[in-house]
């Protein structure tokens, strides 16, 4: 038999680089093309569905615009929380709602032109499930000990507060009676032991008590929400109370009471990018330990009471705060740090001295030792606060606001004032920073109010009446810093522009301040102790520069700077003398 012979082997043709790589890819790509047609044809039934994509409409569950839907949104709420995650939502049109709680992992999404209406009958409303008491606790929208909860879309939460209002409010503020204020009203939303909170895109509005109430939850996120919350008393926009992990960024706010509440121990809080308005204060601390705050690349417009504000009592500690890259346009005192341990409050008739020497009439400085705290109390802390790049105009006088539909009243001692850094009853505040800084007074004060006691009171801003300063009144402070600050007046104004009463420890870096010639000095220190002031510039004359004053002021230099505009640099008053002054 003869042997097999065999085809010749063609030889191997050479694959260009482009060549081999489609080579390589077209099975891959064949599969991917192939393998949904076939699955889809062959078992369309192994198709998996993420639970929590799915979406809930409230139509489906019998809501219909313009008619009370409370039940319906409920209903697809409990839905979707029962399928493990799911996405309510209220389509376009006006839906009418009484309480209702949202649930773990459920997302409430608002489309375009959609609302969400309050109810204007009180009976439709009731308390929120497990939410605390204070300050009433009937709600619009609440949810309690739930996880990864989100509100989205550009809709409307409208609290339909107009028809709440009886021109009342709840009596929290100094002298008035709690248990006569009027507190059977919704909050628009409050949070109460939730984790992993965010709102977004989202506008709030016209709630019949405050906007929005965050109490002890962690993991909170605000991002691109608008707040206009003015047509009933205690409109606040943010109330938080003993939150972490706070973070606001990107928000608008326009409100009737205070705009960012913080109360009880909140920490590690940022807030960023957003703009505020407001009648009373927009950053307001009160009680617990509150720490590690972040405020910047604000702007706060139009807030007729105090901007910043800070009272801490016995067994409060606030510290760790920076206030950076702020613009305030048209406000009335733009910070107010208060501390007082031993008592609340006194009354002004009680004050044993002034700013004429608050160490030297019976009370006893400062730096000679707290007093002893109140049985199972701890005295109060404030220390390590910044306030850095602030800009910005400071009024006199409160105004009428065009949107809000009662008339504002102002005290007296809103009137015309200023920073005030203010401890008493032998509390310190200490390590405040206020660097480059430059700030523009209405201006107006008097000789009188520049010569006037100021009580020993540490409560509301506007409890201590007029300030005998019109840029700064610091009072028992240990380690002021003022670094390339500028404080101006638009009109004359007779008061010094800064008065440090009892302060220990304090530098003055390129100062540069208006004058008056009819003013006792431009800057005033008090019973003050190893002060540097360096580089200060007068830009106005003035009859005096620096006023010494008490027989404790010692240890206080003055350095070169552009003095010219005063005929006389320094003098000496009230048991002080030559020797206080670092020559």
């Amino acid at each position: 038999m003869p042997a097999a012979t065999s085809a010749p082997i063609p030889p191997t043709p050479t694959l260009t680089r482009r060549a081999w790589l489609t080579h390589a890819a077209a099975p891959t790509l064949a599969a991917t093309l192939i393998s949904p047609l076939l699955a889809g044809a062959a078992a369309p039934q192994s198709k998996i569905e993420n639970p929590k994509s799915k979406i809930h409409d409230i139509r489906s569950y019998g809501a219909a615009p313009d008619t009370l839907s409370t039940t319906a949104i409920q209903s697809a709420i409990d839905a979707a929380h029962a399928a493990n995650g799911g996405t309510v939502l209220i389509p376009a049109g006006t839906y009418l709602c009484g309480t209702i709680e949202l649930k773990s992992n459920v997302t409430l999404h608002l489309a375009p032109q959609a609302t969400l209406l309050g109810s204007p009958r009180p009976a439709d409303y009731h308390a929120g499930r497990a939410i605390p008491s204070g300050n009433g606790n009937m709600v619009f929208i609440s949810a309690a000990d739930a996880e990864n909860i989100t509100i989205t879309g550009p809709g409307t939460i409208d609290g339909n507060g107009h028809a709440f209002y009886t021109g009342q409010g709840d009596n929290t503020g100094p002298g008035q009676n709690s248990a006569q204020g009027y507190t059977h009203r919704p909050h628009l939303l409050i949070f109460a032991r939730c984790k992993n909170l965010r709102i977004q895109d989202t506008f709030l509005t016209a709630s019949a008590y405050h906007c929005l109430r965050v109490l002890d939850c962690e993991y909170v996120y605000f991002e691109r929400i608008r707040i206009h919350n003015r047509v009933n008393k205690n409109n606040d926009g943010f109330h938080f109370v003993s939150s972490r992990h706070v973070h606001i960024d990107a928000c608008d706010v326009r409100c009737q009471d205070d705009a960012c509440a913080l109360f009880g121990s909140n920490k590690n809080v940022t807030i960023s990018n957003s703009t505020f308005s407001t009648r009373w204060s927009i950053f307001r601390f009160g009680g617990g330990e509150c720490e590690n705050i972040l405020v910047t690349n604000c702007l706060i417009y139009e807030t007729y009471g105090c901007p910043i504000k800070l009272s801490c009592r016995a067994n409060s500690r606030f510290e760790n705060m920076l206030f950076s890259n702020l613009i305030l346009r048209d406000v009335t005192g733009p910070i107010s740090i208060s501390l007082s341990s031993a008592s609340r409050r006194r009354a002004p008739a009680a004050a044993a001295t002034s700013a004429a020497g608050s160490g030297s009439a019976g009370v006893p400085p400062a730096d000679e030792g707290r007093p002893a705290p109140r049985p199972h109390s701890a005295p109060g802390i404030i220390r390590n606060i910044s306030f850095e790049n602030i800009r910005g105009n400071i009024v006199a006088h409160g105004r009428q606001y065009p949107d809000i539909p009662w008339e504002q009243a102002y005290r007296p001692g809103e009137d015309r004032t200023c920073i005030t850094l203010n401890a008493v009853d032998g509390d310190l505040i200490e390590n405040i920073t206020l660097s480059n800084i430059h700030l523009t007074y209405e201006g107006g004060g008097t000789l009188a109010e520049a010569q006037r006691e100021v009580p020993q009171i540490a409560g509301e801003y506007f409890e201590i009446g007029d300030r005998p300063a019109y840029g700064l009144y610091a009072r028992n402070v240990r380690a002021l810093t003022l670094d390339n600050v500028r404080l101006e007046t638009a009109t004359p104004d007779h008061r010094p522009a800064v008065v440090l009463d009892n302060i220990t420890d304090a530098t003055l870096s390129t100062l540069a301040t208006d004058g008056h010639l009819a003013a006792p000095s431009t800057l005033r220190l008090i019973n003050t102790t190893d002060t540097l002031i360096a580089s200060p510039r007068l830009l106005t004359p003035a009859a005096v520069y620096l006023a010494v004053e008490g027989q404790r002021s010692a240890n206080i230099a003055l350095l070169p700077g552009d003095l010219r505009k005063a005929p006389t640099r320094v003098t000496f008053d009230r048991g002080a003398t030559a020797q206080s002054l670092i020559q």
